[in-house]
């Protein structure tokens, strides 16, 4: 018997069986590969967003509507930007326990976090101004001396020179600038909450609102040396001139009392 010829592979085959096992291999790989970056990301915003929303839906939609497009009791939050939630919610100011001339400053009552969650769920309903980060609040390099230039020039008619707050017309008020966060500073500068007007970018850059926010700083620090002595709130002329008149007239006064009561005819009387 003739023997049989041993079966010659196509020439193929071996490149067939590579690609087989490549295409296994790269779905295997697409199956357990760790995720992007960016996709984590883009997942975890999501995820803020989606809590955001159940947060907004409690505290908030009662006065500014459930898809943030404001009411006869609050105003539209679409565009107003995650900077604004994080200094409103992150002061306290909101919620807001009664409706009034100004919303005042109070305890807050959501977390950091919560508060980035609402702040994602406002943003994604319009651009608008974003959370600063630290570099941008952060005092190093900054010029104080021009920072109180500019705040003299734009702030202090209703902060006053020294940050230290004043009144406005129709029961409103500037509030004091002592002790506030930086960020939060920052914040009021771009989005300009209830009587103060915005500074964007193209306004005041960047480097402006750091000078200003050194400038706060310095002057309302533990550190401050005030060579004038009781510096009366900080008030300026008017506090000084009403001081003057009471304390200084009145112990003028009593002076003069006193001398006339102990003169030689009022001993003799």
């Amino acid at each position: 018997m003739k023997k049989l010829s041993a079966r010659r592979r196509h020439p193929l085959a071996a490149v067939v069986v590579l690609l087989l096992a490549l295409a296994a291999t790269g779905g295997l790989y697409a199956a357990f590969a760790p995720v992007s970056k960016a996709q984590a990301d883009d997942t975890a915003q999501s995820l803020a967003i989606d809590e955001g929303k159940k947060l907004y839906s409690v505290g908030c939609a009662s006065c500014h509507g459930t898809g943030g497009q404001g009411t006869t009791d609050g105003p539209s939050l679409v565009g107003v930007g995650s900077a604004a939630v994080d200094f409103q919610v992150g002061t306290g100011r909101m919620p807001a326990q009664q409706p009034g001339a100004q919303v005042p400053k109070k305890k807050v009552i959501y977390s950091q976090a919560e508060i980035d969650q609402l702040a994602a769920y406002v943003a994604s309903l319009g651009a608008g101004p974003i959370v600063p980060t630290k570099n941008q609040v952060s005092p190093d390099g900054a010029d104080i001396a021009k920072g109180g230039d500019l705040f003299r020039n734009n702030c202090a008619q209703c902060h006053n020179f020294t940050g230290e707050g004043g009144a406005l017309s129709n029961g409103k008020y500037a509030p004091s600038l002592e002790g506030v966060d930086p960020k939060h500073i920052y914040e009021a500068m771009q989005t300009g909450p209830q009587s103060m007007p915005s500074f964007p970018d193209t306004t005041m850059p960047e480097q402006q609102k750091r000078d200003i926010i050194a400038y706060v700083q310095t002057v309302n620090g533990d550190q401050t040396a005030n060579p004038g002595g009781l510096k009366l709130g900080g008030l300026g002329p008017v506090s000084e001139g009403l001081f003057a008149w009471i304390f200084g007239l009145g112990a003028l006064i009593a002076v003069a009392i006193w001398v006339a009561a102990h003169t030689a005819k009022a001993k003799k009387s």
